[in-house]
């Protein structure tokens, strides 16, 4: 099998966007901007998914989902944060489709079907789920509402890049409510170290811990932390981030609490989230000319046997002692796959596994 990637001293950002598609992880979709994230991709995607979930919920969060749609008048009640993604917003203004008398066969929006409100596809959930918070919070007793939801959001990138600039893309997104702005501060910097513990020690890429200046800062936020990860063209790529809200949030949407005095305050709020950018920092941190290199616990298939013969009995041979083998490594929890494609010869198949980044072969 022939890879023909360009290499990395040539052209890095070539390197990496045909080793992406070469490596089977993601490809261009039919609609602007979007990928289809494939199987052997979305597999070291479920991976990390996995590890952050079982992070998260030891740190005491539990997931929920929100609406994708979020009412144009909610999403403006916190101005900064409204004008921070005005220019990434995608807008549903109807809501049906109706046969064009003009081109038979073809579609058409029915102009009798605007909706009342326009809808804003989620460029990022805090409108909605502080909207929701309202009705969630009465009581200091309520607090602290630590939630996450695994979800897809939307930005109108005009210029993209498989997992690193789509114009959607998968993440996780966490919303918590608090009772002090303290209590909040120490979410926000305990979120940032969730991140750089998995990114380091989960993804082995390290990381630099710190905080965004007042420009870069997340719209609406006080303060935004954040983890950078420097990739191999000497470049440093954002890989994940946490903001502290203040009570920004809380005023818009009026979140309140009664406090052990029975006083009203608004509660202190933070969001955080990593997406399937961290993909993109997987493949342009460990990998080089001769393919993708995966760290052995995010690798989909951990070992790949490919068996060498002259004829169909020693295949049937090979195949024999191959079956104990996958048992005994199975139980040992390593994932393994026995490569008797017939339709491939052994050297094609050393280089298909050494570029999608099998550990072992």
């Amino acid at each position: 099998m022939s890879k023909n990637l360009t290499t990395r001293s040539e052209d890095y950002s070539k390197w990496y966007n045909e080793l992406v598609v070469k490596a089977d992880l993601a490809e261009n979709s039919g609609v602007r901007g979007c990928m289809v994230i494939k199987p052997y991709g979305y597999a070291i995607w479920e991976k990390m998914q996995a590890e952050l979930d079982r992070m998260f919920k030891e740190t005491g969060h539990q997931n929920a989902y929100f609406p994708l749609f979020v009412p144009k008048s909610m999403f403006e009640a916190e101005e900064k944060n409204a004008e921070g993604f005005a220019k990434e917003c995608a807008v549903v203004t109807h809501y049906r489709l109706k046969n064009d008398p003009d081109r038979p066969g073809k579609l058409m929006v029915d102009p009798n079907a605007k909706l009342e409100e326009e809808l804003i596809v989620r460029p990022t959930s805090e409108a909605i789920i502080w909207s929701t918070y309202k009705g969630w919070v009465q009581s200091y007793r309520d607090l602290p509402l630590l939630i996450n939801q695994w979800a897809n959001v939307v930005r109108w990138e005009m210029r993209t890049r498989l997992f690193l600039r789509t114009a959607e893309f998968l993440w996780q997104e966490g919303h918590t409510a608090h009772a002090t702005r303290k209590e909040a501060i120490e979410e926000s910097e305990k979120m940032m170290n969730v991140y750089a513990d998995f990114a380091q020690n989960f993804m082995a890429i390290p990381v630099v811990k710190g905080l965004k200046t007042e420009t870069e800062r997340f719209a609406g936020a006080e303060e935004t932390y954040c983890i950078e990860a420097l990739m191999q063209d000497g470049k440093a790529l954002q890989a994940g981030t946490s903001h502290f809200l203040g009570q920004n949030f809380a005023e818009a949407f009026d979140v309140k609490f009664a406090n052990a005095e029975g006083k009203q305050e608004y509660v202190w709020g933070t969001s955080w989230g990593v997406s399937t950018r961290l993909m993109g920092a997987l493949v342009m941190t460990h990998s080089d000319d001769q393919g993708l290199v995966l760290p052995p616990n995010l690798a989909p298939i951990q070992v790949v046997i490919v068996p060498i013969y002259k004829s169909d009995e020693q295949l049937t041979q090979i195949s024999q002692e191959v079956d104990k083998l996958i048992a005994d490594l199975r139980k040992l929890g390593i994932s393994v796959k026995f490569d008797d494609r017939t339709t491939q010869k052994p050297g094609f198949k050393f280089a298909e596994w050494e570029l999608k980044g099998v550990p072992e072969v």
